[in-house]
């Protein structure tokens, strides 16, 4: 009987070792506890961008590893950063910029991990405005969201163009980007999406032109991040480190079968164009995943103190960047810097 049993146990612990395995990342490890509350909130309504949490969600990725996830969308895009700031929430989701922002003005921001690896941000036109290269972009209209650091973007990028900022306009469009394009009110936007809005208009066959920020003298940085309070991460580690672990997962079977995994976000968002998403998840995929041999979520150090120090130049920070501080790869699958 006791050499049955003993059998019975090797058996048992070879499979959770192989399951384990299988999921690539020790945070995969399934909890049998109660699922405890835990609160995220989006940047802006969920999209594309957004797919891997709600592939997470969807294929209960969240409960597997004891956490009962609700997922909010912000009633503005200042406040993402405002309440994680202020406690009322697990994990918000924001900008790179705007956590080296948020922590000059003292407030308790870490970024936790990436979401998108690298730059949305671009510049788009349609082929009638002539715009191929940044230097094309004198004497055009260059319509904006009205946000600093984005205002900081197009100097940069015209000053290594070599164009004056006096020969260029900008207009306040707000976040109706792609209608100011699309109706001529504007040559070209600043602050689109190459992954969201630009793929809108390649679907509506305008053949947009795209200028990456990144590939026009902006330094690279993460356009999307989980952010947490200071006091969360030193007090809670264990919840994050699991959620971030669930989305990992969520993220792999995302890519595993995109159509499949969107399913969780259609379902959260019915107003969103199903094609549309689709074929964003499509072009988006890859950013989602960190370089080789690096775990989910990683934030590159070089990266991130390169970026802010970009943003002291540019006159964003009042105070030296402690970039080090900005971060954290502590939490993420397989912990360590």
């Amino acid at each position: 009987m006791r050499k049955v049993t003993s059998v019975v146990l090797a058996l048992a612990a070879l499979s959770a070792a192989l399951l384990v395995a299988a999921c690539g990342e020790k945070e995969d490890e399934l909890s049998t506890k109660a699922p405890e509350r835990f609160s995220l909130l989006l940047d802006f309504f969920p999209n594309a961008d957004h797919a891997g949490i709600y592939a997470a969600q969807a294929s209960g990725d969240f409960k597997d590893v004891g956490l009962d996830v609700k997922i909010r969308q912000p009633a503005d895009p200042d406040a993402p950063i405002k309440q994680v700031a202020a406690g009322k929430v697990d994990v918000a989701i924001a900008y790179e910029p705007t956590v080296l922002l948020a922590r000059d003005k003292g407030q308790p921001v870490v970024s936790v991990g990436a979401l998108v690896q690298k730059p949305l941000t671009s510049i788009i036109s349609l082929p009638r405005a002539g715009i191929r290269r940044p230097e094309d972009l004198a004497g055009k209209t260059i319509g904006t969201a009205g946000i600093d650091y984005q205002d900081a973007f197009l100097r940069t990028i015209l000053r290594e163009a070599g164009v004056s900022r006096d020969s260029v306009k900008t207009r306040n469009v707000g976040f109706a980007l792609n209608p100011a394009l699309l109706t001529r009110k504007v040559d070209a936007t600043l602050g689109s999406f190459w992954n969201y809005e630009g793929t809108e208009l390649e679907l509506k066959k305008r053949d947009p032109q795209i200028i990456r920020v990144n590939n026009a003298g902006v330094p690279t940085y993460n356009e999307l991040v989980f952010v947490v309070n200071e006091r969360t991460l030193a007090e809670e580690p264990g919840k994050i480190r699991a959620f971030l672990g669930a989305v990992g997962r969520g993220t792999r079977e995302l890519r595993a079968d995109p159509s499949k995994g969107i399913e969780g976000l259609l379902k959260a968002n019915k107003d969103l164009d199903p094609k549309l998403q689709r074929a964003v998840v499509r072009v988006t995929l890859p950013l989602f995943f960190p370089p080789a041999g690096k775990p989910y979520g990683y934030q590159d150090p070089g990266e991130w103190k390169r970026f802010a120090a970009w943003m002291r130049d540019n006159e964003l920070l009042d105070e030296p960047p402690d970039a080090a501080r900005a971060f954290s790869n502590e939490l993420l699958p397989g912990g360590g810097p």
